[in-house]
């Protein structure tokens, strides 16, 4: 049975992991005859937004604890992943991938990498294993491997900072993914784009296959 890590940036779209892309990830990688194991940074989160409100919190919480919530506790430090025992590496969205994972959302191109998650991104490429990336994520990947094809759907602003990054980017839609053949990365926009929930599962589904495949 293919076994499948997959990395969360916290626990709420703005401000860790996209509930529904994680969950939706996690449902099609069960759904395909696959295991999954949650990962995640042990790093303060950059901030705590209410979600009610879009406001930032004057609070302090942990990226990993609030992963587990996703997770059912049944998750695990970045710092333990090892490429060499899993088949591919899965990032599901939310801006707490360009705010915890990465900088992205405070410093665009110029953006810094959490390490464990810039470690593990190289050795699946190394290893040449599949890494599949949701929503936002395709710009984390683009700044660690530079020279692969992503999609975050048809976004102007972000597709041109991808491009700066030295990545190509695919215009998508809705459930398409694109196929960075070299890398085997497969990118799918999900929530960049005005998306409802089952039009996510779609993405997440024909993502995951795709990576079960070239696993």
């Amino acid at each position: 049975m293919k076994k499948i890590a997959v990395v969360l940036a916290g626990n709420g779209v703005y401000d860790g992991a996209e509930i529904h892309e994680a969950t939706l990830t996690m449902l099609a990688i069960a759904r395909n005859g696959a295991q999954y194991q949650c990962f995640a940074p042990d790093i303060e989160q950059a901030h705590v937004v209410n979600h009610l409100t879009g406001k930032v919190m004057p609070e302090k919480r942990n990226v990993l604890v609030e992963a587990a919530r996703i997770a059912r506790g049944n998750i695990k430090p970045l710092s333990e992943y090892k490429a060499e025992n899993f088949d591919a590496l899965i990032f599901p969205g939310g801006f707490g991938v360009a705010k915890n994972l990465c900088t992205f959302a405070f410093d665009g191109i110029n953006c810094k990498v959490n390490p464990d998650v810039e470690k593990a991104v190289r050795a699946t490429a190394v290893a040449e294993k599949p890494i599949g990336a949701l929503c936002i994520s395709p710009v984390l990947i683009a700044k660690i491997l530079t020279e692969v094809e992503v999609t975050i759907g048809n976004d102007e602003g972000t597709a041109e900072a991808i491009e700066n990054l030295g990545a190509t980017h695919i215009n998508s839609t809705h459930g398409e993914i694109v196929v960075d053949a070299k890398y085997k990365l497969v990118t799918t926009p999900c929530y960049m784009l005005n998306a409802t929930i089952d039009q996510i599962a779609d993405g997440a589904e024909k993502l995951v296959k795709k990576i079960i495949a070239l696993s």
